[in-house]
C-alpha cells in the first residue's frame, strides 16, 4: 500500500486528488496540511511514502517546506503540484530535492501513475522536462560552454563512459535514446544510470542531472 500525505491549503484541491487516489486499490491517503508549516509534522505523524505538495501556500511556500520535510525525512518523495507551468518552479523544486513535478491539470490517470512510479523510487521528470531545466541553468549559470573538462573532484569516481551517460541525461535524453546514442542496449545504459546514482550519492536521475551542472560536469550552452 502506497502511503499519501497532501499539502494544500485549497479544501476542493485536496478532496478532489483524495478522491481520485483513494479509489485505487493500492494508493491510501494518511494524512492532509493546508500550509507548508504543518507539512513536517504530519510527516513525523504519519510516515508517508509520497507527499503531493503545493507550490503556493500562505506562511511557507512548498519549496521551503519541501526543503525541511527532507531534511527531517530524507526517504520521502516529495512531487510539487502547481497550477503554473512555470521553469523556475522546475527548476527550483528539484533544486529542493523534490522527485517530480506535476501540473495540478494533470487527469487522474497521470496523478495516480506519478504517485506510483516515485513511490517506486523513480524520479518524475520526462526528458521535455530536462530540457526547460537545463536551459534554466543556461539562464542561470556563468558557464559557457557545454560539456568542458570536468574537475577530478566533480568526477568523482565516475568512469569516462559514466560521464559520458550523465551529460546525455543532463541533455534530457530517454535510456532509449541513449542507448540509441552510445550504440548500447538499454539495459546497458540501465546500469550505468544506476552507478552513477551511487557514485553521486543521489537518489535518482534528477537530482543527477542537478550534481551534473552544480559540479561543472556540465556546463550550459552559450
Amino acid at each position: 500500500m502506497i502511503r499519501v500525505a497532501l499539502v494544500d491549503d485549497q479544501a476542493m484541491v485536496r478532496v478532489g486528488l483524495r478522491m481520485i487516489l483513494e479509489s485505487e486499490d493500492d494508493v491510501e491517503v494518511v494524512a492532509e496540511a493546508t500550509s507548508g508549516v504543518d507539512a513536517a509534522r504530519i510527516v513525523a505523524d504519519h510516515t508517508p511514502d509520497v507527499v503531493l505538495m503545493d507550490v503556493r501556500m500562505p506562511g511557507m511556500d512548498g519549496l521551503t517546506a519541501t526543503r525541511e520535510v527532507l531534511a527531517a525525512h530524507p526517504g520521502t518523495r516529495i512531487v510539487i503540484l502547481t497550477t503554473f507551468d512555470d521553469d523556475e518552479y522546475v527548476y527550483e523544486a528539484l533544486r529542493a530535492g523534490a522527485s517530480g513535478f506535476l501540473l495540478k491539470s494533470v487527469d487522474g490517470d497521470a496523478l495516480v501513475s506519478a504517485v506510483r512510479v516515485v513511490a517506486g523510487g523513480e524520479a518524475l521528470l520526462a526528458p521535455e522536462v530536462t530540457r526547460r531545466v537545463i536551459e534554466q541553468f543556461a539562464r542561470t549559470s556563468p558557464g559557457t560552454v557545454e560539456d568542458a573538462e570536468p574537475s577530478a573532484e566533480a568526477v568523482g569516481d565516475l568512469s569516462d563512459r559514466e560521464v559520458e551517460v550523465l551529460r546525455l541525461m543532463a541533455r534530457g535524453l530517454s535510456n532509449q535514446e541513449i542507448a540509441a546514442e552510445l550504440f548500447v542496449s538499454a539495459t546497458t545504459v540501465k546500469t550505468h544510470v544506476s552507478h552513477i546514482l551511487t557514485k553521486l550519492g543521489v537518489r535518482d536521475r534528477v537530482q543527477a542531472v542537478v550534481e551534473a551542472y552544480d559540479s561543472g560536469i556540465v556546463l550550459p550552452r552559450p
